[in-house]
């Protein structure tokens, strides 16, 4: 198969050279996308690197990192490449790890690899403690919202994918910056790809991040919910019915009657002083347990149904 590498540009003057330096030669075509770098990186990586296979792309405005990934993803494709895979030019991607992810791609074990810092507890005992919490609530939020409980680091760039998958996905839709990655989870359940977390060490040297988790967090949060929303109605109820979507929709219903019933009598009693009669509180204590017996038994099934057929056997096969 042939490889493809595509490196958004922002603001990587000092790293970029040495990123597309230490890139091995199984590589085909490497797409730099200047996303109109107010340093320049497209024009350096014109002027000082004389690598055959490198291709630079200019965007006229900034269109953030997944727009720039989503320019290069179009440029492969047109190109005929089978498997892209995405480093970002600040040096903290390790160019050397780029053959563990795409072995599962090549082994027909996955459609979509992406790294993961966290597999490694001397990895993370590195890692600033407000973002190690703050990776680990966001991959929480994940796993809800895209349905692949068994990955982490949501936020992990480095990624590769194969070329079945990477037609099948609504790029139109995606989100264009910080979301990009989480976003990209989402809509590779819908399809129905099957995603492999790749462990990797991170590499923390001089270059600055622009990401800072306590700005974005509730608005991740917002989108999140929108997502979990979608693949859950998608999912359950317009592509699918199971017992799944029957034990999400009574447990939903269980809850909140025991919830409201039992808070109404609640502050009816209160507010005359008197008790609340047993009965009362009998049935909304069994309306809530059975919602949430209910609800834990939906997400047993959510849990038990990430994807495990590689889209790529699936049209070999057709």
């Amino acid at each position: 198969m042939r490889v493809a590498v595509v490196i958004p540009s922002y603001k990587v003057t000092r790293h970029i050279l040495s990123v597309i330096a230490a890139i091995d030669t199984c590589v085909d075509t490497i797409y730099v996308v200047d996303d109109m770098c107010p340093d320049g990186s497209g024009a350096l990586v014109e002027r000082e690197c004389s690598d055959p296979r490198v291709k630079v792309i200019f965007h006229p405005q900034n269109a953030g990192v997944g727009g720039a990934v989503m320019t290069g993803y179009a440029h492969a494709l047109a190109d005929g490449l089978d498997i892209v895979v995405k480093i970002d030019g600040d040096g903290q991607m390790d160019p050397a790890l780029l053959g563990d992810f795409i072995a599962p791609i090549l082994r027909g074990e996955a459609d979509y690899t992406k790294g993961n810092r966290f597999h490694d507890l001397r990895n993370v005992s590195r890692m600033p403690k407000a973002r190690i919490f703050g990776n680990a609530a966001l991959s929480f939020l994940t796993k809800l919202s895209s349905g692949y409980w068994n990955l982490f680091d949501p936020t992990n760039g480095y990624t590769a994918i194969h070329r079945d998958a990477l037609r099948l996905l609504d790029t139109s839709a995606l989100s264009q910056r910080y979301f990009f990655e989480t976003d990209v989870l989402f809509r590779l359940n819908l399809i129905r790809a099957v995603v492999v977390d790749v462990p990797m060490d991170a590499k923390y040297e001089d270059e600055v991040s622009n990401l800072k988790i306590s700005k974005i967090f509730f608005e991740f949060l917002g989108k999140h919910a929108r997502n979990f929303c979608k693949r859950i109605f998608y999912n359950y109820f317009l592509r699918d019915m199971s017992a799944a979507s029957l034990e999400l929709l009574l447990g939903s219903l269980f809850f909140t009657f025991g919830a409201v019933f039992s808070g109404y009598h609640w502050l009816h009693s209160a507010s005359r002083n008197t008790s609340t009669p047993t009965g009362t509180i009998v049935i909304g204590m069994v309306a809530i347990l059975t919602g949430i017996q209910l609800l834990l038994a939906f997400v047993n099934y959510d849990v038990g149904s990430v994807p495990r057929r590689v889209l790529q056997k699936q049209r070999a096969g057709s």
